[in-house]
């Protein structure tokens, strides 16, 4: 059978299509010193890994012992993780509040929004927890609730009450896990105010003026339309910040509480003359519960970023392959 032929449109003569190259033996680049890097980093954690089991200081077996005491676990359960919880509760609540406040029209809520995260901010975290375990004791021995200037204007007119609602000790209060968990829990409001202010900026402003066509109210649109799109950008510096809060919550003994894991690891160290295997069980810990948080940000990523940036399914893939199929006939 002959040999189909063309004619070129430039130069008139035909063209074998025959002549056309064969299929390319491509082949991948060699990366000799990916392999290198590979073979060092083996070596280095092979010598650490070494060094752990034959060195006898570790005492790796007293380190699982001190892991499983019970006040290493209470302070685990009490002031690691229920200091966790309670302090990002109040810190994600109260920074969308904010970060709403800040992007307000209105210039007191603007204003206030903006104090409150340069105030916070500002300070240490461990400053913050001094203060409120012993400065505001000594300044507010007893916070009154009532009518402002209730004693005064009572006894300026004689009434035979002070006009005060209740009172509370703020000595007795201020040690106690729960002003730990206000101290951390109004600190991380004021980063949590910029991750949502940054989140909610994310979303396109069509977003809104679409829901307001529909006659959405303000607060229902930022409910329903803007922060569900905006959890794709605030998920993941807030899964920064829950770990930031696991490590943080070290510092409860600044109030002072006992009830925490890095203050009970600390103690028996102490008490024994083993600081590293103590350290290392309050090391342990962490890692433990970090890899926790770690595998429920990645889901709760997966979940809020569908659609965004991610490779679609063999599924899918098959689909669009037979759709463009189709198409090309």
């Amino acid at each position: 059978m002959a040999d189909s032929v063309s004619r070129s449109p430039q130069q008139g003569q035909p063209v074998s299509t025959t002549d056309r190259p064969g299929a390319i033996d491509a082949r991948p680049v060699r990366h000799p010193w990916r392999w290198v890097a590979v073979a060092v980093i083996l070596v280095l954690l092979a010598m650490m890994v070494s060094s752990f089991l034959t060195n006898e200081r570790w005492d790796l077996a007293f380190m699982v012992k001190v892991m499983n005491y019970k006040p290493v676990l209470n302070g685990l359960l009490m002031g690691t993780i229920l200091g966790t919880l309670g302090a990002m509760v109040i810190g994600v609540t109260l920074g969308v509040i904010l970060a709403v406040m800040r992007l307000s029209s209105n210039p007191v809520l603007t204003f206030t929004a903006a104090a409150y995260t340069w105030f916070f901010r500002s300070i240490p975290r461990l400053v913050l927890l001094v203060m409120l375990g012993t400065g505001v004791g000594y300044l507010y021995p007893e916070l009154t609730l009532g009518v402002p200037f209730g004693r005064q204007l009572a006894g300026a007119l004689g009434l035979g009450t002070d006009l005060t609602i209740t009172q509370i000790d703020v000595n007795a209060f201020s040690s106690t896990l729960w002003a730990g968990i206000i101290g951390l829990g109004l600190s991380e409001a004021a980063y949590m105010a910029e991750i949502a202010r940054a989140g909610i900026l994310s979303v396109d402003q069509g977003q809104r003026e679409a829901a307001q066509a529909l006659g959405m109210p303000g607060g229902k649109t930022m409910r329903r339309i803007v922060l569900p799109q905006a959890m794709r950008v605030i998920v993941p510096p807030t899964g920064n910040e829950t770990l930031a809060m696991v490590k943080d919550t070290s510092l409860l003994s600044a109030v002072p509480i006992s009830a925490e894991l890095f203050y009970q690891t600390q103690v028996i160290g102490q008490r024994t003359l083993q600081i590293m295997p103590t350290m290392m069980a309050a090391v342990c810990w962490y890692l433990v519960v970090c890899s926790v948080l770690m595998v429920g940000q990645l889901y709760l990523e997966r979940h809020f970023g569908k659609g965004f940036g991610t490779r679609p399914s063999k599924k899918d893939q098959q689909v669009n392959r037979l759709l463009a199929t189709t198409g090309s006939h």
